[in-house]
């Protein structure tokens, strides 16, 4: 599917069209992942980006790829150690 959107011209000065369309897509994708609406593959997928550098972009916006809090880790981790 193809969405399209009309930008003012000065915004392809700044940047190329390509440019463009892959900044607009990881955005979207970002935000889907962030709000859960899609899975980290998926949301990866949506960027046209590999698992990698997908992970990597949501570190560089804060944005955590495991959904755990302390407890749970440290409760998975007491069972690792006891086995």
């Amino acid at each position: 599917m193809q969405v399209a959107i009309d930008l003012p011209s000065d915004f392809t000065q700044l940047r190329g069209y390509g440019q463009i369309v892959e900044e607009l897509r990881l955005s979207y994708a970002l935000r889907l992942f962030k709000t859960s609406e899609v899975s980290l593959s998926k949301a990866a997928e949506v960027a046209g980006m590999d698992l990698y550098d997908f992970m990597s972009a949501c570190k560089q916006e804060k944005i955590p790829v495991i959904d755990i809090s302390k407890e749970e880790l440290e409760a998975e981790l007491a069972g690792m150690l006891s086995a």
